[in-house]
């Protein structure tokens, strides 16, 4: 078994997949975690330096490799399912669920770490929101294909993982 975490950025995805992880025994892993481990520079500098049309390259390449694992929850990138290619595969191989939220709730958490995140760095905080809601609104399509949907608002990772473990069964 194999469940796709999707979701906008501050979703939640990391905390609830490693609390599911906890409830199910299914391994844990997130795609920006990997990255980072494996070619040894944060997100936000390898934007600065290389772009995100290079990110987005590798960042498929690793939703790939998820092709290997069994017996998986994989948080991904805020951005990764976002193409036809990437939702397509990620429902080919297992379970997606979408955390989903509305922008002022991701902007009620965004604005305390905006500048840990490569897309939000360097906008000014009168224009976060309307960013946030403007890409939600571009990424959704792609979020709403998802197997399940679940309310991300609840602002409990074990809540929200308990909830996720009882729609999967």
């Amino acid at each position: 078994m194999k469940i796709y975490l999707m979701g906008y950025m501050a979703s939640g995805k990391s905390k609830m997949g490693k609390e599911l992880s906890g409830l199910t025994g299914l391994s844990f892993y997130d795609l920006d975690e990997i990255f980072e481990e494996r070619y040894r520079i944060g997100i936000v500098e390898f934007f600065e330096k290389y772009g995100d049309g290079a990110f987005r390259q590798i960042e498929h390449q690793l939703l790939l490799e998820t092709e290997n694992l069994d017996n998986a929850i994989i948080a991904t990138g805020g951005g990764t399912p976002c193409t036809d290619e990437n939702i397509g595969f990620i429902k080919s191989q297992g379970i997606s669920i979408y955390i989903r939220m509305t922008a002022r709730d991701l902007f009620d958490r965004l604005k305390r770490v905006k500048k840990k995140r490569p897309l939000l760095k360097n906008l000014p905080m009168e224009s976060l929101e309307q960013f946030i809601g403007e890409q939600l609104a571009e990424r959704e399509p792609y979020y709403l294909q998802a197997d399940y949907i679940i309310d991300g608002s609840l602002n409990d990772p074990v809540i929200v993982a308990d909830l996720i473990k009882t729609v999967i069964g």
